[in-house]
């Protein structure tokens, strides 16, 4: 080990490199972007089209088909979803997880680019979106109060520019505001009396809407630019528009038709509190501070607040919703407590066992390995986030392991008189080999997780990321800095004479002289290795025992943690051809009920449904609920059966609570997906098993994609009988369009808005009426005549929303499970279900959702698991170059796992597959590191001493100590998390049950039964084994020796 030899010679050079890495991490610290959730790209980019009243059957075949046929062939996409709907269509398309997300979106573009020619001329173009975490908004700044509609937009347009104008906002998107259009509204009598036709007018608008640049003349006496300007610049310039001539006289539009600029007809609306409101939707620049981006936001908003006048002022109130950097600095202030609450607790016991002095170079470790990770991750671009942290806090007890086992062996060498120079050089030496091993063992454990793969991955990702930079820090801190630092200013620690007769003893003496807690545990020992295999026949028996006893009791399986959200949504779903107005009227019954609801900070009502969205289509309304501080109001599940108990007797509605999810996002719990090439046989499918579901108990919000029951009115034009008066169908849709939306003529762009406004022509409203479109007139050669001459209006059953997956059409069929059921209990029930009563085998079934994600963390933990212990036995066949010894150690793993499951049964906890999983493999890498130093230190002995009792005695004598100052560190690093507690050192306040805390509860659960259980291991089944291999060798070098003198 001349490396650490000369680090000891160069002692001033290992001092300033520390010192750097002090201040250097400190800066680091303060600089790193904070976030609460890790900012990963999710594997998504969605394409949507718009089309004005096209039905779902024709998005289908005329939107969705050609820019499927060229989407499916981009390279890497998982799953292909598309939508029909009325007025548009979009393709949503998944890549696998860890994607390049540039070359993704340029390869959507390019296709898209391909499919634009075959797409129906009437149609917008396309518009390609991608999804990551940077995008969804950071804060929603709302305008809210009974001021006019323009009003709050022109304050809300305004706000929009100057919250753009900061460097670190990407966008400000407006939610709940509606688009500006000029309305031709004629009066059908003047339109036939002249004859007009609406495609005429369009030709005409366009004709005079016009900015020809005529170019430049030259005289040689001057030089001018000429132009004709023809371009409308306000409504009088479309009033004052001749439309008809005849003679001198001159039909302009003001004669037959009142024209105003106004708003589209609301399709939604939006409330704060049960007042109008306007949203500012503001999403930050990836990579950007949170915290220091919202409080730039919030001090534009309120300077612009003072430019408002002062009736605005009082009128318009200002509110924050979705504000995550008040939820940030509560989450890493809570993670940062429990970081300094496992450092006190470790520092504590270090000192108590170890003296101040050495406890304060075991201390030196803590910052230097923290630090350094913090640099790494800084200069990596990585976000501190609260997977990050909790990473922190699972080191705190691993990455004093190292220098506890040098400092521990260094005061051994200084008590027995050894200068200090040479006993923190002869400790670095000595324990070099067992702690690189044991620090790459439990490296080799985490490094799997860097490969996981899909969503969650990429979420978790961070923590083996952080636990192996903190860890390797960890190795050179405790063989490199601590050593050279103890060289200069350690000192023998005050060990009492029962203490220096314990270490003498144990080194060489009389080991049953040796009395107090050693002396019991080697009492306890001598007996053990008496009887090596009842031991290890009783270790192998409790294994398989309580593995048998978990599959019978054991309280289930879970996908991740049930985490108390900051955020909710009431859901209302009702059905039938429901106008905007009557879906109003009916969230407004519904805030009526919950507004004064105790707990809830913010009511964020939106009125209608989102054709772009996942969830149910008969959605008419959402209320955001956001919730106030957790430690000032009831618990969530509280405030739900407040909801339920006021909302159970609303008639005609369907109330569906819904949570915000904690961690990767996966939708309802139970999804079941149903697809086929046919799909005239999903509909009986689906109410099979609608029927299922609605049958079994535990589950809540059931909902299905079926069609929903409703009415659309179709017009078959006799095309014959049409063709006898000179209409076609162009001509008809003209017309027809006028008594709905309006026919579109053209558009034009005031200096006072920032988008083109639509010019639309449309009948009064008393003529937009279901029966009207019978009494709608056509001009022809012939004169007026009404289009029920060759029209015939029909009713038909309302197609609703066409969902297809791959190409094929789909139903699913989705539900949440009630509080305290597990999901995976009721997946069991169904799958048990559909093999007993099979669907038609042309019908493909699938479980979606939080099932997908559940069984792929399953098959790649599993495959981790063994992947570790493979690397893990590598390492340790090389370390003592015995396979026996080798797989003794990876037994104590295995058993490790039985520590596990007893804390999940003591607790009644279901296995969480993530973070459960994630504890099994994490507690691996940490059970080897006592394994390694206890047979590392029998190995050695063995040299001296021929007797392998004697050896395993003196072994545990001198390990005990460091073996539990290991354990316990590590326990009681991860205690404040297990129990949910959360103390702020600041204002000397304990909490319990933080939502931080909740995140982590089952992994901390996992490494402090299964490492308390594994310890006992340790200290007595793996020196009976080390015995019992003794003995085996001994008994087969006498058999070998009794058949060689039988032979001779």
């Amino acid at each position: 080990m001349s490396f650490i030899g000369t680090a000891f010679s160069y002692s001033r050079t290992v001092l300033s490199v520390l010192v750097f890495i002090l201040i250097a991490g400190s800066f680091a610290y303060r600089d790193i972007p904070k976030e609460s959730e890790p900012d990963i790209d999710i594997p998504i980019i969605y394409v949507t089209v718009n089309h004005d009243g096209i039905s779902p059957e024709d998005a289908e075949r005329l939107l969705i088909r050609p820019l499927e046929q060229e989407l499916k062939t981009i390279e890497g996409v998982k799953e292909m979803r598309s939508s029909g709907y009325e007025g548009g269509a979009n393709v949503l398309l998944e890549f696998d997880a860890g994607f390049d997300a540039d070359t993704a979106l340029q390869d959507v573009r390019e296709a898209v680019d391909l499919a634009k020619t075959q797409l129906p001329t009437a149609s917008d173009d396309p518009e390609v979106h991608e999804v990551n975490f940077s995008l969804f908004p950071v804060v929603v700044v709302i305008l809210s109060g009974d001021v006019p509609d323009r009003a709050l937009y022109d304050l809300a347009r305004n706000l929009k520019d100057a919250v753009e104008g900061i460097g670190e906002v990407l966008e400000a998107k407006l939610a709940g505001n509606r688009d500006e259009v000029v309305e031709v509204i004629v009066d059908p009598l003047r339109l036939e009396s002249y004859g007009l036709d609406p495609a005429l007018a369009a030709a005409t608008v366009s004709g005079s809407n016009l900015l020809v640049a005529a170019g430049v003349q030259d005289t040689g006496q001057g030089r001018f630019s000429i132009k004709v300007p023809g371009l409308f610049e306000s409504v009088l310039d479309i009033v004052g528009l001749p439309v008809l001539t005849d003679g001198d006289s001159v039909v302009t539009v003001g004669d037959i038709a009142q024209v105003r600029r106004t708003f589209r007809d609301p399709s939604s609306y939006a409330r704060v509190n049960g007042k109008p409101a306007v949203a500012l939707e503001v999403s930050k620049r990836s990579g950007e501070n949170v915290i220091a981006t919202i409080e730039k936001i919030r001090a534009v908003v309120t300077s612009e607040q003072l430019k408002w006048p002062t009736t605005l002022r009082e009128s318009v109130k200002v509110s924050y919703s979705q504000d995550r950097s008040g939820q940030i600095r509560t989450m890493l202030s809570d993670l940062q407590n429990s970081v300094l609450s496992a450092v006190i607790l470790v520092m504590v016991v270090v000192i108590a066992a170890l003296g101040v002095r050495s406890g304060a170079l075991v201390g030196i470790a803590i910052p230097g390995s923290f630090l350094t990770a913090l640099l790494l991750l800084y200069l990596l671009e990585v976000s501190l986030n609260i997977v990050v942290l909790f990473s922190l806090i699972l080191a705190v007890g691993m990455l004093v392991d190292g220098a506890i086992v040098v400092t521990e062996f260094a005061d051994r060498r200084l008590s027995e008189g050894v200068p200090r120079r040479q006993a923190y050089l002869q400790a670095s030496q000595r324990m070099a080999a067992p702690i690189i091993a044991s620090t790459a063992t439990t490296l080799a454990a985490f490094l799997p997780l860097v490969f996981w793969p899909g969503i969650v991955g990429e979420f978790m990702k961070f923590l083996p990321m952080t636990v192996l930079m903190t860890l390797s820090a960890s190795l050179l801190m405790a063989l490199i800095f601590v050593p050279t630092i103890g060289a200069l200013i350690g000192k023998p620690a005050d060990i009492s004479d029962r203490a220096l007769r314990t270490l003498n003893a144990g080194e060489s003496g009389d080991l049953f002289s040796i009395s107090g807690f050693t002396g019991r545990y080697l009492t306890l020992l001598a007996q053990a290795v008496k009887r090596p295999g009842q031991v290890m026949a009783l270790a192998i028996g409790l294994l398989i025992g309580v593995l048998l006893l978990y599959g019978r009791i054991g309280p289930g399986v879970e996908f991740f943690p049930d985490v108390e959200p900051d955020n909710a949504q009431i859901q209302v779903r009702a059905r039938g051809n429901l106008s905007v107005d009557e879906q109003d009227e009916i969230m407004r019954a519904v805030e009526q009920r919950v507004l004064d609801i105790r707990g809830v900070r913010t009511f964020y009502t939106r009125v209608g449904g989102d054709a772009n969205s996942e969830e149910a289509e008969d959605i008419v309304g959402s209320i955001s609920l956001e919730f106030a501080d957790w430690r000032h109001r009831p618990r969530v599940n509280q405030i739900f059966e407040t909801l339920r108990e006021r909302l159970v007797d609303f008639s005609g509605v369907i109330i569906d609570l819904r949570k915000e999810e904690g961690g990767p996002p996966v939708g309802k719990p139970l999804q079941l997906q149903l697809s086929s090439y046919y799909p005239e046989l999903l509909v009986p499918a689906a109410a099979i098993v609608r029927a299922q579901f609605d049958g079994m108990s535990g589950l809540n919000s059931i909902e299905d994609s079926r069609p929903l029951p409703g009415i659309d009115w179709a017009l078959q034009v006799d095309r014959a009988q049409a063709a006898k008066y000179g209409v076609d169908i162009g001509k008809v849709g003209n017309m027809i369009q006028m008594a709905t939306g309006g026919y579109k003529i053209g558009e034009y762009r005031p200096d006072d808005s920032a988008e083109e406004i639509e010019i639309r022509v449309r009948f009064p409203e008393s003529d937009r009426t279901v029966t009207g479109l019978s009494e709608v007139r056509v001009s022809t050669a012939a004169g007026s005549v009404p289009v029920s001459n060759f029209v015939v209006r029909e009713a038909r059953q309302k197609t609703g929303m066409l969902k297809r997956v791959d190409g094929f059409r789909v139903i699913t069929v989705k539900a949440d499970v009630d509080e305290g059921v597990l999901a995976d209990t009721k997946l069991q029930e169904l799958e048990s279900w559909l093999a007993k009563s099979p669907l038609d085998p042309r019908i493909q079934v699938t479980f979606k959702g939080e099932d997908e994600e559940q069984a792929k963390a399953k098959a790649f933990l599993s495959k981790a698991f063994l992947v570790a212990l493979f690397v893990m036995g590598l390492i340790l066949v090389t370390q003592f170059n015995s396979f026996y010894q080798a797989l003794l150690i990876l037994f104590a793993v295995v058993m490790s796992t039985v520590g596990v499951l007893i804390g999940l049964m003591a607790t009644g906890s279901p296995f969480g597959i993530v973070m459960n999983g994630i504890g099994v493999i994490a507690l691996a890498g940490i059970v080897v590191n006592n394994n390694i130093v206890l047979i590392d230190t029998y190995v050695r002995l063995r040299q001296t001493i021929a007797d392998p009792v004697e050896a395993v005695l003196r072994t545990g004598a001198q390990r005990l100590r460091p073996v539990m100052l290991t354990t316990v560190t590590t326990i009681l690093g991860l205690l404040p998390m297990m129990l949910g507690i959360n103390i702020d050192f600041l204002s000397r306040e304990v909490t319990q049950g933080a939502p931080s805390t909740q995140w982590w509860t089952q992994l901390s659960t996992s490494i402090v039964f299964g490492l308390s259980f594994a310890t006992v291991l340790t200290l007595v089944v793996t020196p009976s084994a080390l015995v019992l291999q003794a003995n085996i060798n001994s008994w087969w070098a006498t058999r070998r020796v009794r058949e060689s003198q039988a032979g001779t």
